[in-house]
Parts: C-alpha cells; sequence; structure tokens
C-alpha cells in the first residue's frame, strides 16, 4: 500500500442504525475493509458532543496542573492502573523497557454495589475536591463511547458472518476504560530515550479516539510504512486491539500504532482513547463457523481477564 493511496474511510453511524438495507451493507462493508486493510477507521454521526469533550479536557488540564503529591493521592497502590491517577513513565510498551511519556487517569464502569461485577472492578475514584467537572464530563463521554463501541462491535460481527450481538455482548458491563492522557512539553518532563507512546498493539478488542488536542498519532500500515491519523474535531478514529484479532484468527489484525514526540519542546498533548474491553469472565476463542476449510485455530483459549493480566504485567503496569 503506497503514501500516496493510503486512506483511512469514515463510517456515519446512521447509516447502520437508520439506513436502509443496502445502507447497512455498505456500512459494514467499510468498516470490515477499513479495520482489515489499515487498521483504522474514522466514525461521525456518534452521540459523543462536543461540550463534553471539551469540558473533559478542561477538568484534565486542570487536574494535571496540580502539584504531583496532590495527584499521587489518587494512586491505587498494586491496582495495576485500573482507577485513578497513574504517574509519569508507570507504562512502556510490551518489548521497550523505556518509559511513555504521559500520565492518565483511568474511569471504568459505574456499577452497584450489589452487582456481581462491582467487588472485582471496584469503585471510581474522582477528584471532586479539586475539580467538581471532572467526574460529569467523563462519565458522559464514558457512555457515548460505550454506546458507539457497541454498534461497531454489531456490524464487526456482520462483516464476519457472526450473528450480529455475538461481539457487542461481550462487552455489556465490560471492564472498559477510559483514559484521561496528559503528555506534558518535553521541556518539562523527559526520560532519556523516551516517547510519547512507543509502538504498540491495544490490550483490547476496539478502541475509541475522540480528537486530541494536538497531532502526534501514527499508524503502521500493513506493508510497514508509518502514517499520521489524528482525527479532526468531532471525528472519532477507531482501532482493532490484540482481544479483537485473536477471538477473530486474525481476520482482523490488531493494529500497531504510536505518539510520536513533537517537533517543538513545548508542545503539551492530551487524549482520550475508550479502550473497549469484554466482561472478565468472557472466553477469547475463535468460533468455529470462522475458520475455513483446513484452517486452525492460532491461539489456545483464554479469558479476558487473564489476557489482560498477562498484558499489563508486560507494560509495567503491574509488577
Amino acid at each position: 500500500m503506497s503514501t500516496s493511496t493510503f486512506h483511512v474511510e469514515t463510517v456515519h453511524l446512521s447509516q447502520f442504525s437508520e439506513g436502509s438495507a443496502q445502507d447497512r451493507t455498505e456500512f459494514i462493508r467499510v468498516l470490515g475493509e477499513s479495520l482489515k486493510n489499515t487498521g483504522f477507521v474514522k466514525v461521525a454521526g456518534h452521540r459523543v458532543t462536543q461540550a463534553d469533550v471539551d469540558g473533559a479536557y478542561d477538568a484534565a488540564k486542570a487536574f494535571f496542573a496540580l502539584p504531583e503529591a496532590a495527584k499521587r493521592k489518587y494512586l491505587i497502590p498494586g491496582g495495576g492502573g485500573a482507577r485513578g491517577f497513574t504517574a509519569f513513565g508507570s507504562e512502556h510498551a510490551k518489548d521497550n523497557p523505556v518509559g511513555d511519556l504521559k500520565e492518565f487517569w483511568h474511569v471504568g464502569q459505574e456499577l452497584p454495589p450489589g452487582h456481581e461485577l462491582h467487588a472485582i472492578y471496584g469503585d471510581n475514584i474522582w477528584p471532586d475536591a479539586e475539580i467538581s467537572s471532572f467526574k460529569p464530563h467523563a462519565l458522559a463521554l464514558y457512555k457515548a463511547l460505550e454506546d458507539c463501541a457497541g454498534t461497531l462491535l454489531e456490524a464487526i460481527a456482520l462483516y464476519l458472518e457472526l450473528p450480529q450481538r455475538v461481539l457487542a455482548d461481550m462487552v455489556i458491563h465490560g471492564n472498559s476504560i477510559l483514559r484521561i492522557i496528559h503528555y506534558p512539553a518535553l521541556k518539562d518532563r523527559y526520560i532519556q530515550g523516551g516517547v510519547r507512546a512507543s509502538a504498540h498493539e491495544d490490550i483490547n478488542l476496539i478502541t475509541l479516539l475522540p480528537a486530541a488536542t494536538e497531532s502526534g498519532l501514527e499508524l503502521l500500515d500493513r506493508d510497514g510504512t508509518w502514517h499520521a491519523v489524528d482525527g479532526l474535531a468531532g471525528e472519532i478514529v477507531a482501532d482493532a486491539g490484540d482481544m479483537l484479532s485473536r477471538h477473530v484468527n486474525l481476520k482482523i489484525p490488531s493494529t500497531t500504532h504510536r505518539v510520536v514526540n513533537p517537533d517543538s519542546p513545548d508542545k503539551v498533548r492530551y487524549s482520550m482513547p475508550f479502550f473497549c474491553h469484554p466482561r472478565p469472565d468472557v472466553l477469547l476463542d475463535c468460533p468455529d463457523s470462522l475458520l475455513g476449510p483446513g484452517e486452525k485455530k492460532m491461539f489456545e483459549p483464554i479469558t479476558s481477564h487473564a489476557f489482560l493480566m498477562q498484558r499489563l504485567r508486560e507494560i509495567g503496569l503491574i509488577k
């Protein structure tokens, strides 16, 4: 795939949810082929509001500007970064021991105390005392992105000729995470040899990314060329993760991507990827119907929780 012909397709959710049979068929085809061929797709027609995106970024800027001691009050020791604050340089790519040049905050499912998964996920924590606007904007974003992910997973299943709900049902009350990331100016914080986010594949099924405040996101195409893929305001960029790739026997490969260092040491970047995860007990195991004549499963079955723990150890969030 030459650089001149590289193109990430855009799909509009209304074409799938409200369109004719022909519209739905075209949506499914474009979505599936874009993920298969480039690893990414751009999504329009979602319910993520610009007010919540802007509000969440404003709250994030206020939080990450706090003194380090104030931010570290929201660290959860031994929690693998599942909730609250994760300090600068704590995470690294699977095959790169140098910490990424970022710090972040995780928001997860809000479940009532009696829910069977509440004890596994735990409670979200919030910097209400410092930033009262943080929680409402983050939860609104979480819900809208979760809804969008469910729709995309329905269409991906149909592209693979699976039952429509088979992937979307995996993520009902799933262990999905909204990660609110601060990439400080390099003049302020730097680790020798570090980059904002080293080349990696996401752990989860799919990732949804509202437009970041600065450029820097790049994907590696199937021919080994890097391309900038920052979305425009109002767009969501989606990519395929390792859990999806594993579950469908690489019919849709996971997407290698990175966030490169800026051309100026003064530039600050914020982004808010939504990592769509199954429930912990969901088994990642390729459906037999996806296997062609003589084709074998490339991976042993594993629960999504066991796979997540394995990967969190590889990237340094669990010791």
